[in-house]
């Protein structure tokens, strides 16, 4: 193996590193743990139309199970209040379908860049060049680090200086992966009242922050001889 291949595969190791740190920040962010935590912060917003913070955890449950398990939308579609009414309305579960297809494929990219990093480090030790191996993880942990940070920023900004910043990243983000005006919902709807903006910030920066560990420790943890 020439010193071009080695030099192409520990860049292709940096730019896998950040995919694999994401998706690990955000198969994180799809357990309890995110939510439950979340719901129990004191600055945590109240909703507005009765929800108590035990029905946010009991609602929230099944939503964010539906979008890592193989049921179908009946999985949601059928769940009701006490009064019989159901927990969402067509639109929202239109767009809960929307949201499990890009959830499961930016699971289905993690899992492949863990895959092929996994691959390539096989490859690395059998032909021995692990150093240029961990040269291509360490200076992927150094994107993941202004990358992370640039998330952070974007979310905190919108926290404490200006909504607008987080809201012009947010409708930029759904432009992408969702059509029209799919994404938007009337305050009164069971999707804003139990995943309210602030819900989001907090997830761009619980992800941030997860990545930005990953990205520390492979940037300033990995020694090469």
């Amino acid at each position: 193996m020439n010193f071009n291949f080695r030099t192409t595969t520990s860049y292709l190791v940096s730019l896998l590193t950040p995919l694999a740190l994401i998706g690990l920040a955000l198969r994180i962010l799809l357990t309890p743990l995110f939510y439950t935590l979340e719901y129990n912060m004191p600055y945590f917003p109240a909703d507005e139309y009765g929800f108590t913070k035990e029905d946010r955890l009991k609602w929230a449950k099944p939503s964010v199970e539906y979008l890592v398990n193989n049921a179908d939308i009946s999985y949601l579609g059928d769940l009701t209040f006490e009064d019989g009414s159901p927990l969402y309305n067509e639109r929202e579960l239109s767009h809960m379908k929307d949201v499990k297809d890009v959830v499961k494929g930016s699971l289905s990219v993690w899992y492949i860049s863990i895959g092929i990093l996994a691959i390539l480090f096989a490859i690395a030790r059998r032909y021995d060049w692990v150093t240029d191996y961990l040269n291509g993880l360490r200076r992927g942990g150094w994107w993941m680090i202004g990358l992370a940070v640039t998330l952070g920023l974007i979310a905190g900004g919108g926290i404490l200086l200006n909504p607008d910043i987080f809201w012009n990243f947010f409708a930029w983000f759904h432009s992408l992966f969702f059509e029209g005006d799919s994404w938007l919902f009337y305050y009164s709807d069971t999707l804003i009242r139990l995943f309210p903006i602030r819900f989001w910030q907090d997830a761009v920066i619980a992800m941030a922050v997860i990545a930005l560990g990953g990205g520390l420790a492979l940037a300033l943890g990995i020694k090469t001889r």
